[in-house]
């Protein structure tokens, strides 16, 4: 039985968006310890605000501000904080409604132990030593022994509003291939590119998933396929990738390997990027130690005719 391939993958990129008068306000709000809600139509009070009413879907942008004390309506405890979650100690997620509003926030409740929550328990915010204008700026909230807090009447208007942020996204996660992908990773390991036919429809897909993509039926017979191809069609990338050492401009091609029916994504080096073009012959490049391709070059050839490779576009 072989051994199992599998690896730890990361997907990360920050998502930057700008902000509307309201989520404007209750961001700006929270950098100056305020917390703001907005009240609708019909006199409920929704925190944290939105820019539409859930139930009429009128807009609204009455704000009013709550006190940064509150009553837990329920709760999770967390045991095992993750990596960018608000403590690095086992807490309880919360849903608190404030006081003066008719919705719950979710955030953390620092607590010794889960025998330390309850529902219905009063909190208050405990805020950031340091803060900027995000939901972060509520470090967690705290067990209060007090009554409702009194909120000033900040009706949201503030000197300096923030009107954009940068919110880091990222999934951790291990990925494990299957047979047939585990073959065209083994095969790579050597340097060889092997795909997959299908027994119906005689297709060669490159890389394999055990299955054909048209037929839907299982696909085991395996064909070594290149290492030539053609370039089918290509994109021009001219923003620098975080973490990527890649020069831009760069070219980022779909590559119809020879003997494969799918073609596969590939970068293209050892030409200018303004002289790439559809039907260029190419070849893989390997670095010392590296388990699949860098990129692909020019092989010389002459470029492949249209009719050819028209059906991988």
């Amino acid at each position: 039985m072989p051994d199992v391939l599998k690896a730890p993958l990361v997907v990360e990129f920050p998502f930057t968006r700008s902000l509307g008068p309201v989520q404007s306000a209750f961001l700006t709000g929270l950098r100056e310890r305020v917390v703001l809600g907005v009240r609708t139509t019909d006199g409920r009070t929704l925190v944290p605000p939105v820019e539409y009413d859930p139930v009429t879907a009128e807009e609204i942008r009455d704000l009013v501000e709550v006190a940064p004390t509150g009553t837990v309506t329920t709760w999770a405890w967390n045991h095992a904080p993750r990596r960018g979650q608000p403590l690095d100690t086992p807490f309880a997620w919360v849903l608190v409604r404030l006081d003066g509003a008719d919705t719950a926030l979710l955030h953390a409740l620092d607590a010794p132990g889960p025998d330390a929550v309850r529902t219905g328990m009063r909190v208050r915010v405990r805020w950031a030593a340091e803060r900027s204008g995000a939901i972060t700026d509520i470090a967690c909230f705290e067990p209060y022994d007090g009554g409702p807090a009194q909120p000033d009447g900040h009706c949201g208007d503030f000197a300096d509003p923030v009107t954009g942020i940068v919110a880091p996204a990222r999934l951790d996660y291990t990925y494990t291939p299957g047979r047939a992908q585990t073959a065209h990773l083994d095969a790579l390991a050597e340097r060889r590119i092997v795909g997959e036919r299908c027994p119906s429809c005689r297709k060669v897909y490159v890389p394999p998933r055990g299955a054909c993509p048209t037929c839907g039926v299982a696909t085991s017979e395996r064909v070594e396929v290149g290492p030539r191809g053609t370039v089918t069609t290509f994109c021009i990338v001219n923003i620098k990738a975080r973490g990527l050492d890649i020069e831009v401009p760069y070219v980022y091609a779909h590559i119809a390997l020879d003997g494969a029916d799918l073609a596969l994504h590939g970068r293209i080096g050892g030409i200018p990027y303004d002289r790439v073009r559809m039907g260029l012959r190419v070849e893989p490049v390997w670095t010392e130690g590296a388990r699949h391709p860098d990129h692909y070059r020019p092989t010389g050839e002459p470029d492949a005719d249209y009719d050819t490779y028209r059906e991988l576009l």
